[in-house]
């Protein structure tokens, strides 16, 4: 009896049993929602079972029947991959899904560009990204949710494989009117006094704050934020300066306020950014072509 599901039916039918929601899964895979439920529905028919109990407040939950069958189609789908990326070799071309994870700040600044310049090269790769922090990249690497991730060597773990691009030695974020901005360099010593303003992000924030705790310093913080937009905006309206890693491509503020780079003296180790991913995976056509791209756009830019 000839199969009449598809591996997009497949890919849908995971999603939303990863996320638990009809519109979480639509982000997820970078479809709408209705296309994720007729995908869904078409498969239950195909398979004569019930996949998901539908909560109006809780969501969607999958049926004994959909949790069995959702291991064996996340299997499917890890083979087909395997087998477009057998097939991607063995012919030499790039083609196929790409799922690269980054963190907010990567994904702000570096990513956008740089998934524009390969896919101009490349028209055959159809590109996803997801921002995580940086626990989170490791997590999705190991499940297969993002084929590898662009990030910082932040605290790697050993069963994956990181590969160098560019170093970024720390930078102080100024306004225009701080005392301190219009200095050369400068150190955590004339920093302590002044109110700073933490990006404050898993693994980053140790690093940044090791700055002073290597110098016997506590620094003076005053404002905290997750996200790297809110930072610059805070730090050009005067709320204290900030530390970074990744220079925005202009010196404004979201609200077009001036601000100032100054680099931080010191044996500060700077962060490397690069490419993360599973070992061994770097074989492939796709990856190694993704890879070799992302090496030298990003030497090229920053």
């Amino acid at each position: 009896m000839p199969l009449r599901y598809t591996l997009r039916q497949l890919e849908y039918f995971v999603a939303v049993g990863e996320t638990g929601s009809v519109t979480a899964a639509a982000q997820q895979v970078n479809v709408s929602a209705p296309s994720i439920s007729a995908g869904v529905s078409r498969l239950e028919d195909e398979l004569g079972v019930k996949l998901f109990q539908r909560h109006h407040a809780q969501g969607l939950t999958p049926t004994l029947a959909g949790r069995e069958l959702l291991e064996q189609a996340s299997l499917v789908l890890r083979e087909a991959a395997a087998l477009r990326d057998l097939s991607g070799d063995l012919s030499g071309s790039v083609r196929g899904p790409l799922a690269i994870g980054c963190l907010s700040t990567v994904a702000q600044i570096v990513l956008p560009g740089l998934r524009r310049s390969f896919v101009e090269q490349y028209g055959d790769v159809r590109i996803r990204q997801i921002e995580a922090d940086q626990s989170e990249l490791f997590g999705l690497i190991r499940q297969g949710k993002v084929d590898l991730a662009l990030t910082y060597d932040l605290d790697l773990p050993r069963d994956l494989t990181f590969f160098p691009i560019v170093e970024l030695p720390p930078l102080v974020a100024f306004s225009e009117s701080h005392p301190l901005a219009h200095l050369p360099a400068i150190s955590v010593q004339e920093l302590a006094p002044f109110p700073m303003v933490l990006l404050d992000l898993p693994h980053s924030t140790d690093y940044f704050l090791s700055f002073f705790t290597a110098a016997g310093l506590r620094a003076n913080i005053t404002e905290r934020t997750r996200d790297m937009a809110v930072m610059r905006g805070l730090v050009a309206n005067g709320f204290g300066y900030s530390i970074v890693n990744i220079r925005p491509m202009n010196n404004l503020a979201p609200d077009g306020k001036p601000m100032r780079f100054v680099p931080l003296t010191g044996n500060q180790r700077p962060m490397k950014l690069g490419i993360l991913m599973g070992n061994g995976m770097d074989h492939t056509q796709l990856y190694k072509a993704f890879l070799g791209h992302a090496r030298a756009w990003i030497e090229a830019t920053h």
